[in-house]
């Protein structure tokens, strides 16, 4: 039995799948027994706790630091603060944290029948805030329309200020990109807490806080009416502080965020523990703000070579489905990755190239794919470069990407300039309305289908290994990417603990219970 252009295997598709979640479910288990201090700072969060100290320290971090000091973290927090809140006789998380900061204090381990239920009241209105959100998105989306075609246009913008991203950002949309992504400040995913207001510093991009989300929102906002169709924004849930992004991405209605289940723990040295912990509370909270995420399977074949370790994203893409699946994201959220990274001196890369992206296609027919313009063996050559990335752009209008994140030509030069980005518009709109459609005539010979079915055996194999070994020791072993991160190592380690026997966190309660948003 086959389908599809490529005629691939039912049998071995649907094999895969059962391989990759044997493989991931007792990654699962491991992130439903064990909490994080940021999962337990989201939580705060979603029930209304913001600001930060004169040192620029948000409160949420101080309010947890200090429970976890007096009553340790595995029992969660909410139950301790909202029972000292009650006992405070106030109504203010802020305030609470601002006394516990001084001091003057104590928590208490358990929480009472009164505390759950003046957290669960107050983490519910967060999650009926990120409902509404959601709600007006659907409605803008009504009013101003979505893009015309597929797959969506993506660029990246980010100055380091934000005042400055806004306006490159709205000339962007209104030069035809249809998904503008702020890309993080260097070094952000490894500060493990989230800077507080708007921010006019970053280095090589934006810090990510709620009020740079706020801002960017708006004004993006105003051109979707300009421009006649709904702009969406994009930013990153990943990192240190994955859950808590990933809640204030949902409060202040972005539309997309990258949120790869193994990125940060590949190439931030991120503990493994704490980022499956993590990621999967973060897509619940995804899968309620109806976020289309991003996965990272195109750093990979930066670090290793796009046609030896093919299967190896491939394997990824399967096991980010199945994690993402089990979460409560459906497959119109799922923008898995890959990239066009094949060395262009290669025989034959073009048509290499295409098997690849076919494949992931054809695995995934109803998710978005994020399809990720050539990086690694761009030369500082702009003529070149920008050759590369029409036959990029081809190849993404050959194959029916869904998400296609526009090429720089001076990518491995500079920081793109506006005029960079207009070339590189040009080019893809050359390609899109000339070719756009293409993927309906289009149909593969021997060689393009063989290097896919070669591709997709490779992953089972791979599977099956990694069903044997665990996935946490596959990837102390260098499985991904060559990096090696063994499950005891990594950064943010000592914010992760098992959770006791009376564990209680509403938030995890709520979307457990619930489901995502319909």
């Amino acid at each position: 039995m086959s389908s599809g252009k490529l005629k691939l295997d039912r049998r071995t598709v649907a094999t895969a799948r059962r391989l990759a979640a044997a493989a991931g479910r007792p990654v699962v288990d491991l992130a439903r027994s064990h909490t994080t201090v940021s999962v337990e700072r989201a939580t705060l969060r979603l029930a209304g706790i913001g600001g930060a100290d004169a040192d620029g320290i948000p409160w949420v971090n101080r309010l947890v630091d200090t429970v976890v000091e007096q009553v340790g973290l595995g029992g969660g927090v909410a139950g301790p603060v909202f029972d000292a809140l009650l006992r405070d006789g106030h109504q203010d998380l802020t305030l609470l944290a601002q006394k516990a900061a001084a001091g003057s204090v104590t928590f208490h381990a358990g929480a009472p029948a009164a505390a759950k239920r003046a957290a669960s009241k107050a983490v519910r209105a967060g999650l009926t805030r990120i409902d509404r959100r959601r709600a007006e998105r659907d409605r803008l989306i009504k009013r101003h329309g979505d893009p015309r075609q597929r797959p969506w246009i993506y660029l990246i913008v980010a100055t380091g200020d934000i005042y400055e991203d806004i306006p490159q950002a709205q000339a962007a949309a209104r030069a035809g990109a249809d998904v503008i992504a702020v890309i993080r400040s260097t070094g952000q995913s490894l500060l493990d807490y989230v800077p507080e207001g708007a921010t006019r510093e970053g280095f090589a991009g934006t810090y990510a806080t709620q009020e740079n989300f706020k801002l960017m929102r708006a004004a993006l906002d105003e051109t979707s009416k300009e421009v006649g169709r709904y702009v969406r924004l994009t930013n990153y849930a990943s990192g240190l502080c994955m859950p808590e992004i990933a809640a204030l991405a949902g409060l202040e209605r972005l539309d997309m965020m990258l949120n790869d289940s193994m990125y940060g723990i590949l190439f931030r040295d991120i503990n493994p523990i704490r980022t499956f912990v993590d990621q999967r509370f973060s897509r619940q909270i995804h899968a309620r703000a109806g976020i289309i995420i991003n996965t990272g399977e195109d750093n990979y074949l930066t670090t290793a070579d796009a046609v030896d370790a093919a299967h190896t994203v491939t394997v990824s893409q399967l096991l980010n489905e199945y994690f993402a699946h089990e979460a409560g994201l459906a497959d119109w959220q799922l923008g898995l990755g890959h990239a066009f990274e094949i060395n262009p001196e290669v025989p034959e890369s073009f048509r290499l190239e295409l098997a690849h992206a076919l494949l992931a296609r054809e695995l995934f027919p109803d998710a978005p794919l994020k399809w990720m313009p050539p990086t690694k063996h761009m030369t500082g050559d702009v003529f070149r470069g920008n050759l590369l990335d029409g036959f990029f752009n081809l190849a993404g209008a050959l194959t029916g990407q869904g998400i296609l994140l526009v090429g720089m030509m001076t990518e491995a030069v500079v920081t793109p300039w506006l005029s960079d980005r207009d070339i590189a518009l040009q080019n893809v709109r050359y390609v899109l309305s000339a070719a756009g459609n293409l993927h309906e005539d289009f149909t593969p010979g021997t060689f393009i289908r063989g290097r896919a079915h070669t591709v997709l055996g490779e992953a089972v194999t791979l599977l099956r290994q990694i069903g044997e070994q665990g996935l946490l020791t596959a990837i102390g072993q260098g499985t991904f990417g060559i990096m090696r991160r063994p499950a005891d190592r990594g950064k943010g380690l000592d914010g992760v603990a098992k959770r006791d026997a009376g564990y209680w966190n509403p938030a995890i309660e709520v979307l457990d219970a619930d489901g995502p948003a319909q």
